[in-house]
């Protein structure tokens, strides 16, 4: 009555062995580990603001340097962690002016951590849950002094 199925199903198809998979944890890793590069990008650019003369903006408490530093080679360290030993690569941050730009970064770095605190979360990564916690509550002051300016 009916014609028999002739072609392979496509569901065959795509578990062909040739096509290389990763596993959900691996998928995890990538994305947390491009999570907290581009959160280290964002650092090292609040850190070349705040170690230079002209660092915050008009009213707002500049940022300290030392703690901005600090954090990057944390950062740096757990994508190195992530990425099998390998430390990312360190962009050299602009040579923009400061004040505008201070609140747009705290926002996208507070973003980027919250990001990197989901998928830490997801891969239940304690020491990365505790650094993206400690970051996005870092760049919720600032964010918070900067509404009420």
């Amino acid at each position: 009555m009916y014609e028999p199925i002739r072609t392979k199903s496509v569901h065959t198809m795509a578990a062909a062995p040739e096509i290389p998979h990763r596993s959900r944890e691996e998928e995890l890793d990538i994305r947390l580990a491009g999570q907290l590069t581009a959160l280290l990008t964002v650092t090292d650019e609040l850190h070349a603001l705040a170690t230079r003369a002209d660092g915050g903006a008009a009213g707002a408490p500049a940022p300290d340097g030392a703690a901005l530093a600090a954090a990057a080679e944390r950062i740096a360290e757990q994508v190195a962690r992530l990425s099998g030993g390998h430390y990312p690569l360190r962009a050299e941050p602009t040579d923009d002016a400061a004040a505008p730009r201070a609140g747009a970064l705290h926002q996208r770095a507070h973003t980027l951590a919250g990001n990197a605190l989901a998928v830490a979360t997801t891969r239940n990564d304690t020491a990365v849950m505790a650094l993206a916690a400690e970051r996005v509550a870092a760049h919720a002051a600032p964010l918070r002094d900067l509404a009420t300016a």
